[in-house]
């Protein structure tokens, strides 16, 4: 029966495909689709793995009404809501392949977040006197973090659950703790 409501809510999705295909971050999309299609292990085409995911899953809807800004998305969102406790700031540039983590109570607020980002529950990217935090490729930022102020985290890097972050963190680290240490560098523990 579920299956059967999903199936006849997604024909009342059809102008978010439309939007998809005339949007100039279909791109973008379509690495968000390919990532949460590989975490679900679902198999299908883009237009209709889109559609399954915006019928399913608010916090997809925040992203690609992120991606696809504007009136149009305005006016979808009045009756295809996305998840009201997952915020992305609009001027924050958001790379391809997000995935999140049931981001509830969570703020994203950076300057720019590359690809293949991961984010988890209770999370704040936010700024600091107006100055707001870069993030590389291939993070990972776990439940009830905050990384805030002017500073870059590098390629590769994961946030470990509840660490505050405040200053800038290099390539290829496992950071944990208040304030947030480096653990790990390049796979090698750091004493």
């Amino acid at each position: 029966m579920r299956s059967l409501i999903i199936n006849i809510y997604k024909i009342f999705l059809i102008p978010h495909l439309i939007m998809y295909h005339m949007s100039a971050n279909k791109d973008l999309t379509n690495k968000d689709i390919a990532r949460w299609a590989s975490a679900k292990n679902i198999k299908g085409g883009n237009g209709a793995l889109l559609l399954k995911f915006l019928a399913v899953s608010p916090d997809f809807r925040s992203i690609f009404y992120h991606r696809n800004h504007g009136m149009l998305a305005a006016i979808l969102n009045i009756y295809c809501k996305k998840e009201k406790y997952f915020r992305i700031d609009i001027s924050t540039k958001l790379g391809g392949g997000i995935l999140t983590g049931h981001p509830y109570s969570t703020i994203l607020n950076a300057d720019s977040i590359g690809d293949n980002f991961y984010v988890n529950h209770l999370v704040t990217v936010g700024e600091v006197d107006g100055k707001r935090p870069t993030i590389g490729n291939n993070v990972s930022v776990n439940t009830g973090s905050i990384i805030i102020g002017d500073i870059t985290i590098g390629d590769n890097c994961i946030i470990g659950a509840g660490s505050v972050v405040v200053k800038s963190v290099p390539d290829n680290c496992v950071v944990v703790g208040n304030p947030a240490k480096i653990i790990k560098k390049d796979g090698e523990k750091i004493a």
